[in-house]
């Protein structure tokens, strides 16, 4: 957000290396100064709206008292602080990948055992993403009143920038379907924890008070630079590798490996964790910006009867699956909720699920949902046509 005269007179003198005259201006380092100090008061924010959620018992409540707060703060001042303000995805990507640092360290021989059932796992998340996808095109499509390039990418239970790209090119409302794409993600971030909360009648992750995995509460500061300097290493890996989701499969892949190998034995403090949650649910609430009240109301209202319907499909091909494999329903429950890969780790490190496996599922759903919007957006007429 530009800065006017009276802010830069005023900031100019405090911070002469920061501003530099240039044809009776400043340059961007003034903007990058206001991007700062703002992400740091909105992160603040997040922190004491965790903390409130956590006092109140709210599952999950560094990540969703965040993502609340963050939405408020972009619905009371859209055209005010936080106009023209975009969240700093490298400081995203860097907490990411603690978050796969931390899945690494959880890693075990079991799920190697696990993997013999990966032919299985395949076949049944291939059948689970076509059902999931035709079932939201019907709703998108005659609940919602959309046309027919509009449903098909709103609909897609995963690839939500290949969604939003190929929506694009094929004529769809591309506001439309991002504000869906986004809900979607938000909703089951909400709905798993807190609905899980009322089946298991008490707070679940670290409302409870539970850690995840068990680390200490602070950690040496040599082992602290070991993590970040693995987070580091594996986020560089996963670009060189062009891993799918790679912020947080590369830090994953290496630390989980380095841990397997026996070479490593690493405890990420919980107040990293804490405030990776904090800053993912600030950037996801930021989503809500430019939404109209009555666009919003009509997309919640499809967004919950979208996920809805994947849920209860997910709920029940993991019943069935659980039954042949033995894994535990609750992990199998919270791989096929069609979250983020970031958030449904986060949720599964929260409820100390097995996060490894989760996170492959997720990966695998991703990367299947990817091949199959490719395949059926050559093969299927979705140019734009009156509903």
């Amino acid at each position: 957000m530009p800065l006017n005269s009276g802010e830069r007179e005023g900031l100019a003198p405090r911070f002469p290396a920061l501003f530099r005259l240039r044809d009776g201006g400043y340059t961007s380092a003034a903007m990058t100064l206001r991007m700062l100090i703002t992400t740091a008061g909105l992160l603040v924010a997040c922190a004491i709206a965790g903390v409130l959620a956590q006092l109140a018992h709210l599952p999950m409540p560094w990540m969703l008292g965040s993502l609340i707060a963050s939405a408020l703060l972009v619905a009371r001042t859209q055209g005010g602080l936080l106009q023209g303000y975009r969240f700093p995805m490298p400081l995203r990507t860097g907490f990411v990948s603690m978050i796969g640092v931390m899945i690494g360290t959880q890693v075990s021989p079991d799920l190697l055992d696990q993997l013999a059932d990966l032919p299985l796992f395949l076949a049944v998340l291939a059948g689970f993403i076509a059902l999931a996808h035709g079932g939201n095109y019907l709703i998108f499509r005659r609940i919602g009143g959309f046309d027919r390039p509009t449903a098909f990418y709103s609909g897609t239970p995963g690839g939500l920038m290949e969604s939003i790209l190929l929506g694009e090119s094929s004529g769809a409302d591309v506001q439309v379907l991002t504000i869906q794409q986004f809900l979607r993600i938000i909703v089951v971030v909400t709905a798993i924890p807190t609905g899980l909360s009322l089946w298991l009648g008490q707070p679940v992750g670290s409302a409870a008070g539970v850690v995840p995995g068990g680390p200490p509460a602070s950690v040496e500061l040599a082992e602290l630079a070991l993590v970040i300097v693995a987070g580091g290493v594996g986020l560089a890996l996963a670009r060189l590798a062009r891993l799918p989701a790679g912020q947080l499969t590369g830090p994953l892949l290496l630390v989980g490996g380095l841990t397997l190998a026996g070479f490593v034995d690493l405890h990420v403090p919980f107040w990293l964790i804490a405030a990776a949650q904090v800053v993912v649910g600030a950037s996801l609430g930021l989503r809500f910006r430019g939404i109209t009240a009555g666009l919003l109301q009509r997309s919640v209202g499809l967004a919950l009867v979208s996920v809805g319907y994947m849920l209860i499909l997910g709920a029940t091909i993991a019943w069935g699956l659980a039954q042949v494999t033995g894994l535990p329903f609750l992990v199998l429950l919270i791989s096929f909720a069609p979250g983020g890969v970031t958030e449904m780790s986060i949720i599964a490190l929260g409820l100390a699920t097995s996060p490894a496996l989760v996170s492959l599922f997720h990966v695998m759903r991703i990367l299947l949902t990817v091949l199959e919007l490719m395949l059926l957006s050559r093969l299927l007429p979705l140019a734009r046509r009156p509903v």
